[in-house]
């Protein structure tokens, strides 16, 4: 070949082109769409749909919650953070596993003092004070989705979620 034959089959930033011998089939030309594929079930949506509810037992939720790192279904019955929209709260998961050698302590917020020294009282601090968490992870993938209170409520704040 000779150079200029050799430029023909250079495309921008110098890869190789395909030479005519080596010509790419598309999949579409391949595929024969007359014949209904093996896996396909036309009512499939139908029946996950009624398998959901079955699982919720009658109760509307706010969301699906997924893991953002496999997509993995954590939670189909959960109830969104009234002031932190990303939050949500839930008493059933699923696909999900409790570090329970990893324990989270919750302080409570820090509050400001008045211009006097005068803070809050220690009731004043906050229900949470010294409540304890576990770390709670998909057990898919192992990535951290949220945390476990003492009362086995489970606190998602890193979750993808998808209308129920």
């Amino acid at each position: 070949m000779n150079s200029k034959d050799d430029e023909k089959h250079k495309v921008e930033g110098g890869e190789e082109a395909p030479s005519h011998s080596q010509q790419t089939v598309s999949d579409d030309d391949e595929i024969d769409y007359s014949v209904k594929p093996e896996f396909y079930d036309p009512e499939l949506d139908d029946k996950d749909e009624v398998w959901v509810q079955k699982k919720r037992g009658g109760r509307t939720s706010d969301a699906i919650l997924n893991c953002p790192a496999c997509f993995t279904t954590l939670c189909l019955d959960c109830q969104r953070h009234e002031k932190n929209v990303t939050q949500y709260r839930a008493m059933f998961v699923v696909n999900c596993k409790i570090k329970s050698e990893q324990v989270v302590a919750h302080l409570g917020s820090k509050r400001k003092r008045g211009k006097k020294g005068r803070g809050s009282t220690e009731a004043e601090a906050g229900s949470d004070m010294g409540k304890t968490y576990k770390r709670v992870c998909c057990s898919v993938c192992s990535t951290e989705v949220g945390v476990i209170d003492e009362e086995e409520v489970y606190h998602f704040f890193n979750v993808i979620p998808s209308e129920s």
